[in-house]
């Protein structure tokens, strides 16, 4: 008890501290800030119309009722999950470039799960509804609902990928040797629920038997593959800018080999996709309908079709890239990858794949779905949200990797000043 009181003591010292550095930087630091500032507010301010009217506001209607806030979900989901391809490396196989970093990584995960429930939350239409989500208060359906799962599984997500590198950050702030049997047991079961966080969202689709383009056993294998992808690109060219921006030493050594796993993840992305494809299209029957309208159109409906064949043409590049050794090695060409992937991820595995699943509707009806300006807005917001979450976090914990922000120095500052 004695000691749970010490270091609950040591983490309020240290997050008193760590408000000073948030609040210090360089005119750039202050320039970005105050952009993903303006960006939440902007999408703030079309919250509020969304709010006061519901989602009546958006292009969302009966026949297609999830749209840009459920596929940018989707997406974040895969993203957040993506933290485990860190983890394995790091904490299992003890790949040390990759251990210097992976703590940078898992608060990556922990951003993008902020915005996935900020995008469920505005999915919701109104706030006066988030109520019957909560335990004891509302009818949350546990254990009877996907939806009821899926609550419970990103936040436990967002609370693993918080504790486990704010605890690590606190001991290497004081300069202590973390407690890993105390730690290790956290680490390891993060891995799983990494997993499970994408394995119960694609269950959350794969359960609608009515939604033959989303009823399929092959969705979570198809779900985790992707997200292997693109949250590893995204986070290859993230830890390249904090490395350009910051003291922090981030090996080429470590991107190169989440490159490599990208490469085995995209593999299996586009086998699971093509061989889904290949159970329809050879079959013929009438659930081919959704298929259709996404890769050719269907009764002169067509908006989507250029769409997904570009993202099918930079997954198979990237994948390409990512494939050969010598174009995966040359950071022109892994960046260039990396965008393809987190591009053609993001329209494949979000807008490709929900707007179909409503289309066509029980009655025959094809709705052409597309976002308008509030939806937009919103989305804008939420992304601000998650960036400036994360370049917070990165701005304590970038010092404490490089030791420039510990509790000696800060001792030692403090005796300083004390004798002037």
């Amino acid at each position: 008890m004695e000691m749970l009181r010490e270091t609950l003591k040591e983490t309020w010292r240290f997050y008193r501290k760590t408000l000073v550095v948030v609040a210090k930087g360089s005119k750039a630091y202050y320039l970005w800030c105050l952009f993903l500032l303006t960006i939440i507010l902007i999408g703030f301010k079309f919250y509020l119309q969304q709010h006061e009217v519901g989602l009546i506001a958006t292009n969302l209607t009966d026949q297609v009722s999830w749209g840009l806030y459920i596929a940018n979900f989707t997406y974040l989901v895969g993203v957040a999950a993506a933290a485990v391809l860190l983890v394995i490396p790091a904490y299992i196989y003890q790949f040390k470039p990759i251990k210097e970093i992976v703590v940078l990584g898992e608060l990556f995960a922990a951003a993008s799960v902020v915005m996935t429930i900020l995008f469920v939350m505005v999915d919701l239409g109104r706030l006066d509804h988030f109520w019957h989500m909560l335990p004891f208060v509302g009818s949350i359906n546990f254990p009877g609902s996907l939806l009821a799962w899926d609550v419970i599984v990103l936040n436990g997500y967002l609370l693993l990928n918080l504790f486990i590198p704010i605890y690590l950050l606190v001991k290497f702030y004081y300069r202590k040797e973390p407690n890993w049997k105390f730690i290790l047991p956290f680490i390891l079961i993060s891995i799983p629920w990494a997993v499970g966080i994408h394995t119960v969202t694609a269950f959350v689709y794969n359960g609608l038997a009515a939604r033959p383009f989303w009823n399929a056993s092959i969705l979570a294998p198809r779900f985790l593959a992707s997200a292997f992808c693109s949250g590893p690109a995204m986070i290859v060219i993230v830890f390249q800018l904090i490395r350009k921006v910051s003291a922090i030493k981030i090996e080429d050594r470590a991107l190169f080999k989440i490159a490599e796993l990208i490469a085995y993840a995209m593999f299996l992305n586009l086998f699971l996709l093509a061989a889904e494809m290949y159970k329809e299209y050879y079959s013929d029957t009438a659930h081919i309908a959704s298929f259709k309208y996404l890769f050719e159109g269907l009764h002169g409906h067509g908006h989507l079709v250029p769409w997904i064949w570009a993202a099918m043409a930079m997954n198979v590049a990237a994948f390409l890239i990512f494939l050969i050794p010598a174009t995966r090695k040359r950071l022109s060409t892994l960046n260039l990858g990396c965008i393809l992937i987190i591009l053609g991820v993001w329209i494949e595995k979000g807008p490709g794949f929900v707007i179909p699943g409503f289309v066509p509707d029980p009655l025959g009806e094809i709705y052409n779905y597309i976002p308008n300006l509030v939806e937009l807005m919103v989305s804008f917001g939420i992304w601000a949200v998650g960036a400036l979450m994360f370049t917070l976090l990165m701005k304590v914990a970038i010092p404490i990797e490089t030791g420039e922000f510990s509790h000696s120095k800060y001792q030692q500052a403090g005796a300083s000043s004390g004798l002037h």
